[in-house]
């Protein structure tokens, strides 16, 4: 299959980020296999931080330059995220420290609303953030959880499962978009048809989908939809869309003074306003991707035009190399001894997951192995990367989890065979 991103591509791009270009342990490059617990930052997106406290380090809302410099730029970082996630309006866009706040922030405004007896259904896949949050609200008012299973062979979500969780009384349905564990990406459009069905809010969690594919939350039907910059090349802060109705009806806790519109009714405090101006580079950078190797996208994408047509082709274009890129990776672990890998490895359904694999090592912990590829510069993360529900389900919490490689479009073929080289010698 012939790809758009090329390895000469690939290395153009990888020149763009300083951290994989910094030499380390007497000279070699190291292998950031650790993307989903963060990705590193192209040379734009440092200078627009460096860029924001020198031209327009100021608070919200005065009358000086430096103020509405401040304001013009999150004005215009907002319409980039929404471009970004298609969302209708960019006052839809609430910028926060993190996902996992900005969850904590929903669940309990929406907990307000509810009563005892009312419903959420979760399920075993989520990273907890999309859990904790929604297991509080349950403790605070007196609901009912319901848990949705998944399906172990291939980590799938069970949707007979979830169909079984849901009830008349029903009213919230959190998912995962893709699961930072083991990769899978959900059904999402089914799963907001059938909560809706159901009389239910839905929020996903995309914060492992926005790296690798297009988003798109009129499509996907969502409620809400919850995702963190840095896991897609920029600084550290979250993202929480919601549709404008909700979002203005909904009693959001905030102090007295500030305002009581939306977005900024949901924004407690001065927001982290370089944060912002970072994410905005990093927006930039994935739409110039999609102007620059993504026309070839184009014709799938046809009721779409500028910065939106843009992240459509850019993500996609990302998504077919890390496809072919996570391919590689799963044939290669096949190939060892000893190794389990937890998640869909059927080539037909690659589709339907992102580049994130998690294995074991028979005779090995999961740390052990993390510590090993560590001291030959290859990152990797061990544990339950707070994937907590599923490394229960699957068995592997008790004996210290799983080992995390998870790929990003920096990444490369070469940088695969260092870490099979390194397997090799464990």
């Amino acid at each position: 299959m012939s790809l758009p991103l090329n390895p000469q591509l690939i290395e153009s791009l990888r020149a763009q980020f300083p951290a994989l270009n910094r030499p380390v342990n007497g000279g070699g490059l190291p292998v950031h296999f650790d993307n989903p617990a963060g990705t590193q930052v192209s040379q734009r997106v440092i200078d627009a931080v460096s860029d924001y406290y020198t031209t327009m380090n100021a608070n919200s809302g005065g009358a000086f330059a430096t103020s509405q410099r401040n304001d013009a730029m999150v004005e215009a970082a907002r319409q980039s995220a929404a471009d970004f996630l298609n969302a209708p309006d960019y006052h839809e866009i609430v910028f926060g420290p993190n996902m996992t706040t900005l969850s904590f922030a929903l669940s309990r405004a929406i907990g307000k609303t509810l009563q005892a007896g009312d419903e959420i259904v979760l399920t075993m896949m989520d990273h907890d953030a999309n859990i904790a949050p929604w297991l509080r609200i349950a403790e605070d008012y007196d609901l009912v959880v319901r848990w949705v299973d998944i399906r172990p062979e291939d980590c799938t979500l069970d949707m007979d499962s979830l169909e079984a969780a849901l009830t008349d009384r029903t009213k919230v349905v959190a998912t995962v978009h893709a699961s930072n564990a083991v990769g899978t990406i959900n059904p999402v459009q089914k799963i907001a048809a059938m909560a809706h069905a159901a009389g239910a809010y839905y929020v996903v969690d995309a914060v492992q989908s926005a790296p690798h594919i297009p988003i798109d939350v009129q499509a996907i039907g969502c409620d809400f939809l919850l995702c963190s910059a840095y896991k897609f090349f920029g600084p550290h802060i979250g993202i929480l869309w919601g549709k404008f109705d909700l979002l203005e009806r909904l009693p959001a806790y905030k102090v007295r003074p500030s305002k009581n519109v939306t977005p900024y009714r949901w924004e407690t405090g001065t927001p982290s306003f370089e944060t912002i101006a970072g994410t905005k580079a990093a927006l930039e950078y994935l739409a110039e991707i999609g102007r620059l190797y993504g026309g070839s996208e184009a014709q799938n994408f046809s009721n779409f035009t500028g910065r939106r047509l843009d992240f459509k082709t850019g993500m996609t274009t990302l998504a077919a190399y890390e496809r072919e890129l996570v391919a590689y990776l799963i044939e290669m672990l096949k190939s060892l001894q000893g190794i389990e890998i937890a998640g869909i490895t059927d080539p037909a359904h690659y589709h339907e997951r992102v580049p994130t694999v998690v294995f074991t090592r028979r005779g090995y912990s999961p740390l052990e192995i993390a510590t090993h590829l560590a001291q030959h510069d290859i990152y990797v993360w061990d544990g339950n990367y707070y994937a907590l529900a599923i490394m229960e389900r699957l068995g592997k919490q008790e004996s210290g989890g799983m080992v995390r490689v998870g790929l990003a479009h920096y990444n490369t073929h070469a940088e695969i065979d260092r870490l099979e080289s390194a397997l090799k010698r464990v």
